[in-house]
């Protein structure tokens, strides 16, 4: 898989909770930041969640150090899609969703991330060795999975405490 095909990561999990406790879970922006090894935080620019709301998320890496991105909220479904573009709405670096969708035995939740259209770090290690690039995409994916697994399971974990 190519960086300029787009390549997308998703982990899906049921939750025994109310729709309502998973929504508010999900649209809490620091939420993730317990959960992900790589997402720090953010704050609010405008107010959110909302359609055009922006946050500036904190991330670290082992490869990239610290980092700071813009972020649009780009869906805002309540009950349903939560979602943002990062540094630009109609050419984001990557853009992220979550899906709820209510089941009979709960919630399926579902969390999915999209690497470009525009560049992004990962574009530095692509330039750098273009011969490795299907390895250093997959690689990215497979911690984009990695930290969308964990922050899923921690929300399962805090909606069915909760519920």
């Amino acid at each position: 898989m190519r960086y300029e095909e787009g390549p997308t990561a998703e982990a899906a999990v049921l939750i025994d909770a109310p729709l309502r406790r998973v929504w508010e879970l999900v649209t809490d922006i620091n939420l993730p930041a317990q959960f992900s090894d790589e997402f720090r935080g953010a704050t609010w620019i405008d107010d959110g969640p909302a359609i055009g709301a922006r946050f500036v998320g904190r991330n670290w890496h082992k490869a990239m150090g610290e980092w700071e991105t813009v972020s649009i909220v780009n869906r805002f479904e309540p009950m349903r899609e939560f979602g943002w573009c990062v540094t630009d709405v109609d050419e984001p670096s990557s853009t992220w969703w979550f899906e709820l969708e209510p089941q009979r035995d709960g919630v399926r939740l579902c969390q999915r991330a999209r690497m470009g259209p525009a560049p992004s770090g990962l574009s530095i290690a692509i330039t750098a060795m273009p011969d490795k690039e299907e390895r250093i995409v997959a690689r990215r994916l497979e911690e984009f999975e990695a930290n969308m697994r964990a922050t899923l399971e921690g929300i399962k974990k805090l909606a069915e405490q909760s519920a």
